[in-house]
């Protein structure tokens, strides 16, 4: 299986959005966000041609970038997934990781510092997180057998700027 990680766009300010909302969960994109997320999609399809699960955090943020994502490889639905939510057991990942190994390629959008445990637990196992995933970021991993710690290949780490630089 191959996975594709992508931390979501930026989203807006979380004291501002708190200010009229109690529940963070409902933080969307900011417009700016959306632009760079839609260019950084189109730069990923460079590198990955095809998903064949794209899987997203239940929070808005995480499912507006899901979304932009779908739209650039049509015809995927995007598939809300609980584990991917912030503050879920890194065990609990790695139980629907082993799950959606019938896929080859693999995408699951979320959020940070979950996002870099996983991919570090994946690369060297170990809890210490040492990936750092800016928003709108991807990394490329290779799981050729079953799901865990130091089981991946990382193939490509990049920035949002970089994916940005590769629209076609």
């Amino acid at each position: 299986m191959n996975l594709l990680v992508v931390r979501h766009a930026i989203a807006q300010d979380p004291a501002e959005y708190a200010r009229e909302h109690p529940d963070d969960a409902g933080r969307p994109l900011t417009p700016e966000g959306q632009r760079k997320m839609k260019r950084a999609a189109r730069g990923l399809q460079t590198l990955v041609s095809q998903l064949d699960l794209l899987a997203t955090s239940p929070l808005t943020r995480a499912r507006e970038t899901a979304a932009i994502l779908a739209a650039v490889y049509k015809p995927i639905t995007p598939v809300v997934v609980s584990v991917l939510a912030p503050g879920q057991p890194e065990a609990d990942v790695e139980r629907w990781l082993e799950g959606a190994r019938r896929h080859d390629t693999v995408a699951i959008v979320g959020h940070e510092p979950g996002l870099s445990r996983t991919v570090s637990w994946l690369l060297a196992g170990g809890e210490r997180s040492f990936v750092d995933l800016k928003k709108g970021a991807a990394c490329f991993l290779a799981i050729p057998d079953a799901v865990g710690a130091g089981c991946a290949t990382l193939l490509w780490a990049l920035t949002p700027g970089q994916l940005r630089d590769l629209e076609r």
